[in-house]
């Protein structure tokens, strides 16, 4: 589990180097990071759902100004939209700011399909061309394919197993603590004997 996550995160570690670099080399102009994510959820019609979510960054020093973002790269062969649209546009992405656009597809067709990185268009206030940028890739997608049941609660089991001792014991602790330092009540009068 945690070599997927790494491997997810290392085209982000990877833009966000590049953009380090283009950052050094020109502090005064806007740097947008894009970062494409995919996930898949299987519906009772036997249609598999596809969810996709791009989170912009401007990690530039100024603003980024007519943002486009087209993802228009899931082919109509197979993907359907369900909602939303694969293309957005900000008129502006301020120093630090960022934005998420998502929309949801859906596909009848089994196979893997390699999505490609959703392309960002911005105007720098300094430059007459339109500077452009790239979404991190995202992993192959298999869609309708077939997938072990997933075991729910097992997080739990091993969580349970893992600190359920030291739960167990913390709670009797504070139980015990809570009983000598609470009052005692007596229930005669409320008078003490001597």
């Amino acid at each position: 589990m945690a070599i997927s996550r790494s491997l997810l995160l290392l085209p982000l570690l990877l833009v966000a180097i590049a953009a380090g670099i283009a950052h050094a080399s020109d502090a005064s102009v806007p740097v947008v990071l894009a970062h494409k994510k995919v996930s898949l959820e299987r519906l009772k019609s036997g249609s598999e759902q596809v969810t996709v979510s791009i989170d912009l960054y401007n990690e530039g020093s100024t603003t980024a100004y007519d943002v486009s973002l087209n993802d228009e790269t899931w082919s109509k062969d197979v993907f359907e939209v369900v909602s939303g649209a694969m293309t957005k546009t900000w008129e502006k992405l301020d120093p630090g700011a960022s934005v998420s656009h998502s929309f949801v597809l859906k596909s009848d067709v089994k196979g893997v399909f390699q999505g490609s990185p959703a392309v960002v268009k911005f105007r720098v206030p300094t430059k007459a061309a339109l500077q452009e940028a790239f979404s991190s890739p995202v992993r192959p997608l298999d869609i309708l394919a077939e997938r072990p049941p997933e075991k729910k609660f097992e997080w739990a089991k091993k969580l349970a197993a893992k600190y359920g001792a030291l739960v167990s014991v913390v709670t009797l602790v504070g139980l015990f603590i809570y009983i000598v330092a609470s009052p005692s009540k007596s229930g005669k009068g409320g008078k003490k004997r001597r």
